[in-house]
C-alpha cells in the first residue's frame, strides 16, 4: 500500500495489523480518485471508516487542505497517527475515535461542510443508507461536494437519497463504488 500520486506519492502507508480492516487496494483507490479529481483544490473531506487512514493521505496528497479521519478501533488509530506522521501530515488532519454514528452527529453539531465524504465501512455491518440520509439531511456535504461509497458489490443502494444523487458507480470483483452529488448541481 502506497501514495499513488500528489505531494507524497510513492510513500508506503502501513496496513492496520490483523483482520479487523479490508484495506482499499492501490488499484480500486487509484480508480476512486480518477472518477472525482484527480487533484483537489483545498477543502475538507472526511473518511468515515479509516483503516490505516490510505483514502484521508491520497487526498490531502492530492490538493485537499484538511481531512477528517474517524474509526472506532484503537489499532486503526494508531495505524493512521503513524501514517500520517510518515507522511507529514500530521498538522492537516483531525483524527477521532468513534462510532460513524456519533461522529456524524459531531460534524451536524459543530456546522461542518465537507467537500469529499469517503464512506467505506464493514462490508457486512453498514449503514449507508441512513449515513447517506443523515449527511443529505443536515447538509454535511457542500453544494459542489462530493460523496464515494465503497460497498460489497451486492449491497443496492438508491439513485437517490433527498437533494443526492448516484452519478456514477463501478465494480470491481466483489468490490462497487458509488459515487453521490447534490442533485442539480450543474
Amino acid at each position: 500500500m502506497r501514495v499513488i500520486s500528489g505531494n507524497q506519492k510513492g510513500l508506503p502507508l502501513k496496513a492496520v495489523p490483523g483482520q479487523s480492516t479490508r484495506p482499499t487496494t492501490d488499484k480500486v483507490k487509484e480508480s476512486i480518485f480518477n472518477m472525482v479529481g484527480p487533484y483537489f483544490e483545498g477543502g475538507l473531506m472526511l473518511d468515515l471508516y479509516g483503516g490505516s487512514g490510505s483514502i484521508a493521505i491520497e487526498a490531502l496528497s492530492r490538493g485537499m487542505d484538511q481531512a477528517i479521519i474517524v474509526d472506532r478501533d484503537k489499532k486503526a488509530i494508531e495505524t493512521i497517527y503513524s501514517n500520517l506522521k510518515f507522511c507529514k501530515l500530521l498538522e492537516r488532519a483531525e483524527v477521532f475515535r468513534a462510532e460513524s454514528s456519533r461522529a456524524l452527529k459531531a460534524l451536524q453539531k459543530n456546522d461542518r461542510k465537507l467537500d469529499f465524504i469517503f464512506l467505506d465501512p464493514p462490508y457486512k455491518k453498514h449503514r449507508l443508507q441512513e449515513e447517506i440520509t443523515f449527511i443529505d439531511e443536515y447538509h454535511l456535504l457542500t453544494d459542489t461536494g462530493v460523496i464515494v461509497v465503497e460497498s460489497d458489490a451486492l449491497v443496492n443502494l438508491e439513485d437517490t437519497y433527498g437533494n443526492l444523487k448516484m452519478i456514477k458507480f463501478e465494480q470491481y470483483g466483489d468490490t462497487k463504488i458509488s459515487i453521490f452529488e447534490k442533485d442539480g448541481r450543474g
